[in-house]
Parts: C-alpha cells; structure tokens; sequence
C-alpha cells in the first residue's frame, strides 16, 4: 500500500514482468484490468496466466494506485484444439471438387469427432475435426486429361478447364520422372504454414502418393537421407519444406501423426526419389486399394505399403480392399468405419467409457 503523501510514481513505466505462461491454457485475454500493487504476488497464482507487456500508467484510486496492463491477442488461440486434416486431390481434380465428391466422408468424420462435450469427443481435440483442400499449383490443359474429347471441344474448353495436378509424370515407361514437383510441394509447403500445424493427411490416387510423400519430408532424419541420397544422383531435399531458424535449418512443420491412402502408390523406381522411402517411412499409414482398380494398378499401390515401416501383422491390417475401382469410399459403412479406427488408434483417442461403435451401427448421411 503506498500512502497518502508519497511521492507520485513516474508514468508509462516498463516493465518485462511476466505473470505467467500463456502458452498453459492456450490463451491470451485482451483489454485493459486494474490491478493494485498489493495483489501482484496473489494475482499471479489467481488469475489465468497473461504476459505484461508494458504498463501504461498509474492512477491514485482511494489511497491505492491502479496499474492499467496492455495485452497481447491471439485470435486463434481462443479456439478449442480441432483434428486438422489435410486433403490432397488427384490428378485432373482439383480442392473444391475433391471436397464435394468426400462429402459423405467429412460428415462422418464431423460425427465421429464431435466438439466437445459431446459423448465420443477426442479429449486432445475438443474442437472437433476440421478438413482442409487445397488445390494443386499445376493446371492441366485439356489434352493432358485423360479422356477429354479434345476433336469436339472448342479452343476455350480446351483452355478453361478446372484440372490440377500436383506433378505431371514424364517417360513412357519406368522409371519415371516427376516434372514439377518442385511447385506441388511449394504448394503444400503454404498451406502447412499458413493453415497448419495438421494431424494428419489423406489423399487421393496421385495425392495419396503426396499424402506419403509429405509424410516423409517432415519425419526426424529425412533431411539426412536425401543428402545422403543427393551425393548418389537423388533429388535435393525440397527448398519449401526447409525453414532458417538463423541458427540451424530446420523442416516447416512437425511429423505428421498419421497419413492414408486411397488409390495410391509409390514414387517412380527412379533413383531420384528413393529418399522418400529409405529408411521406410514411419508415419502410420493406411491404405485403400480397390481390387478392380484399372487406373492404379495393385503392384503400384503395393509398392507404397511395402514403403511404410510397419510389422506384418499391422500391414494387414492398414490394407484395406474395397470391391470397386478407382474412387474413393467416403460413405461406405465399413470403410468409413476402418478409417476411424485408425485414426482414433493413432492419436490415442479411445474414450473411457465408451463403447466402440459397430460398422454396421453406423448412421451414415447417404
């Protein structure tokens, strides 16, 4: 307490006092709260935690003199934690119409992982789950689209068409090389920073072989490998998923916790890319494969399996067959069921009490 008399402190005093981590509850609260100098001790174990940037004056209120603190905002941190989930597109797709045919998927999903407090809620995500689609950065002109009618088409449809591709394979046979992967990571690389840090991420046919591939780019030592690999005549680690801390160069964005493939496969046998895959890669990873599938063939999409680090018994169990073709099952009982079984496996999210749902228990929207 500073008594009557004293003399008048100075006004807009710095101060770097630290009330506390706000990282703890991961918020920071805004405006303006009077605080008085006898409470700063107590206020500091009773109050949420908030960083003191700076006083900005003192005000002689009944004997007592108010702090008003100025803090910092954080928008997003006042948001619960969600399931984020990246999605990546095949070849001629492209985000919007991805997400328009996974509809079905991303409501089951919705249901699945609720927001809290809602009974079968993630507990480390109580926000729910939230899907992102970006679209690739290489547009597709329409004679790179497989069956477009390119004779009966007019010059503006031949331009204007809404196809994407995150790479364009060169070659008429194996190996093959990947022209412009360089701009399909770039890609992926803005959205991590900009719309992450993701959980997980799927794709789908020439996204699902990104969806493993960016599995890969962010695991511990993979920068390691492609220089390893580099010196042999393998592909540079890629420049966008690099980050300068001023110190050391890290990756943009941690490990994924999980990856799934739908219709995917692996990267050409073209030594080029054998940095994605050895040592295999570690990142829990689920695959969907369509035992008719006439656009990717079985051995392709195998090739990938065979690239994940994973025991015998939990390869079979993260192939999973579907009897149709080159699509993905987004509202299919069972399969919807083994994608959320997975996911709930890998991120631990299992709640007390409750009773795993059956397949064919399931209300599925269509």
């Amino acid at each position: 307490m500073t008594l009557p008399g004293s003399p008048a402190p100075q006004p807009h005093l710095k101060s770097n006092l630290n009330l506390g981590d706000p990282s703890q509850d991961g918020q920071i609260r805004s405006g303006s709260a009077v605080m008085r100098p006898h409470s700063l001790t107590l206020a500091r174990h009773a109050t949420p935690p908030v960083a003191l940037e700076s006083i900005n004056g003192l005000e002689k209120v009944s004997g007592h003199f108010t702090i008003q603190r100025t803090m910092v905002t954080t928008p997003s941190s006042f948001e619960p934690r969600k399931l984020k989930i990246l999605m990546l597109h095949g070849f001629t797709q492209s985000g919007p119409l991805f997400h328009a045919k996974t509809r079905a998927l991303e409501k089951n999903l919705e249901k699945q992982f609720p927001p809290a407090p809602k009974h079968g809620h993630l507990p480390m995500y109580p926000g729910g789950v939230q899907l992102s689609y970006p679209t690739a950065p290489i547009h597709l002109p329409a004679p790179d689209i497989p069956g477009f009618d390119v004779d009966g088409a007019s010059a503006t449809d031949k331009d204007d068409t809404d196809a994407w591709a995150w790479w364009r394979r060169k070659g008429d046979r194996e190996p093959y090389r990947y022209e412009g992967m360089e701009l399909g990571f770039e890609k992926i690389a803005q959205v991590l920073r900009e719309q992450g840090p993701f959980d997980g991420v799927v794709g789908f046919s020439q996204g699902a072989a990104a969806s493993g591939m960016v599995a890969s780019l962010l695991e511990s030592g993979r920068r390691e490998a492609f220089e390893k690999a580099q010196s042999k005549g393998g592909m540079r680690y890629p420049e966008s998923f690099e980050e300068d801390t001023g110190y050391v160069t890290d990756v943009i964005h941690p490990p994924m916790k999980f990856a799934v493939s739908y219709s995917g496969f692996g990267a050409s046998t073209n030594p080029l890319y054998q940095a994605f895959y050895e040592p295999k890669i570690a990142t829990p990873m689920l695959h969907f494969i369509g035992s008719v599938d006439t656009v990717v063939e079985e051995a392709r999409s195998l090739r990938l399996v065979d690239a994940c680090a994973c025991s015998k018994i939990e390869s079979e169990r993260r192939v999973v067959y579907h009897p149709g073709g080159h699509f993905l099952p987004s509202s299919q009982k069972q399969y919807v069921a083994a994608l959320v079984g997975f996911i709930r496996e890998v991120v631990g999210g299992n709640v007390a009490g409750k009773k795993e749902e059956e397949a064919e228990d399931m209300d599925m929207p269509f």
